[in-house]
């Protein structure tokens, strides 16, 4: 029998299939429960489910309470063999309740070398009305009991697992167009790097700037989009470098050193060695910002890896503080030279006294601690003034200027002397 995650030798209900099946998230085991109840519950001996391809059914799922039968998951026969194609072509009737009864089912080798008594088997039609499949049950033996309702509450089963079956389809296209896309992009080179400074509050000069992604060819979609497809699709690693490589291709070709942040995730950190990327660029100006959205499950092992760039200057800011998963304990564990206030926080916090007190939590921590404090996501002069009187010294934000390429700040950029961050 197929394995299943059923409880020991408890009967399955059609409810707990039907229930499993229309979660998305557990689409396969799903229809894989539903042929274990639907068999069960109408005391057959196989189940199966097939696709059509070419000129052959390849068995999708398939559940028997017997080891004997020679049928497996992803095994391939022609569709001239078997019932499957000649009950879509309505050359045998979807229901028989008794094989010897019927002269064509008969005539079909497998009928007697399986043996088969009684069959059901409707076709799997997806919403473009194309046929998928053929989704069966058989016994060994005649089941004199079965009738037209039977018949008529299978293909009501044949239909929602259907249209899973068209929900996974879809997901696919959607997942192999967007890993279509993304390669594209980094095959083409189709990414560009561009710089939002980062400013003294007290002067609003820039002190570094932040080296930020974009995507300027079609598909136009937000950046976030971009990266969260690249993991869902498997090469979220593989984009992270490209953008890497971008805007250290862009640091390189500016003609004097300029103190600029690189976002990165703990796992691109662990990847890969970042020496040869990072070959010809002084560490001292640059900062490695670790979001607080991606958990970390190995901290000794990254901290490793920083502290081998580190001691060639190369400083840590921990993006993000405030909105993600680890907090305080990225702060603690990865001992960063920089903390970045995320936006959530800093948005309105002119006029919320919780994310004050919050703010100024971190602020005198890192006072403390000799760390450097940066405001992110500053859009108003009330925030800006707030954070100013808290005495948070750096920030950045829509109001202070906006991401561009770095001839728009040419005379900042070109006349940095130290780092300022």
């Amino acid at each position: 029998m197929i394995e299943t995650d059923l409880p020991g030798d408890e009967s399955p209900t059609l409810t707990d299939g039907i229930l499993a099946a229309v979660d998305p998230a557990r689409a396969r085991d799903g229809i894989q429960r539903v042929l274990h109840a639907i068999r069960c519950h109408l005391g057959m001996n196989v189940g199966f489910l097939t696709e059509f391809i070419g000129p052959n059914r390849v068995f999708r799922y398939v559940d028997t309470d017997t080891v004997s039968l020679p049928l497996k998951v992803g095994q391939s026969l022609s569709l001239e063999q078997g019932y499957c194609l000649k009950v879509v072509q309505g050359r045998l009737p979807t229901l028989i309740v008794d094989t010897h009864d019927e002269p064509a089912a008969l005539a079909i080798p497998e009928t007697g070398t399986i043996p088969i008594g009684s069959h059901l088997s409707v076709p799997i039609r997806l919403r473009d009305g194309t046929v998928y499949g053929t989704f069966c049950c058989f016994s060994f033996e005649p089941r004199p009991s079965l009738n037209e309702r039977d018949l008529a509450f299978f293909s009501t089963i044949a239909d929602l697992v259907a249209s899973q079956i068209d929900d996974q389809i879809a997901t696919t296209r959607s997942l192999r167009a967007k890993a279509d896309a993304i390669q594209a992009v980094i095959a083409e080179g189709g990414l560009d790097t561009v710089f939002q400074p980062i400013h003294r509050l007290e002067d609003r000069s820039i002190a570094a700037f932040e080296c930020l992604t974009r995507f300027p060819k079609a598909p136009f979609k937000p950046v976030v989009e971009w990266f969260q497809d690249a993991v869902a699709v498997g090469c979220g690693l593989e984009l992270e470098f490209a953008a890497l490589e971008s805007s250290v291709a862009r640091l390189k070709a500016w003609p004097v050193p300029i103190t600029a942040s690189l976002n990165m995730s703990p796992r691109a950190l662990l990847a890969r060695d970042l020496a040869p990327i990072l070959d010809g660029i002084d560490l001292g100006r640059i900062v490695v910002e670790i979001t607080e959205h991606e958990q970390v499950f190995d901290y000794p092992r990254l901290n490793q890896v920083l502290d081998g760039l580190r001691a060639r200057g190369l400083r840590v800011a921990i993006d993000d503080a405030g909105a993600g998963y680890s907090s305080l304990r990225h702060i603690l564990l990865l001992r960063p030279d920089i903390i970045k206030l995320d936006l959530s926080l800093v948005r309105d916090i002119d006029r919320d006294a919780d994310r004050q007190a919050l703010a100024d939590a971190l602020t005198l921590y890192c006072r403390r601690s000799g760390i450097a404090i940066v405001a992110e996501g500053i859009e108003t002069e009330a925030e800006f003034a707030t954070l100013r009187r808290m005495g948070i010294e750096l920030g950045q934000g829509y109001l202070l200027s906006r991401p561009g390429p770095l001839a728009t700040w040419s005379d900042a950029a070109g006349h940095q002397k130290a780092r300022s961050v």
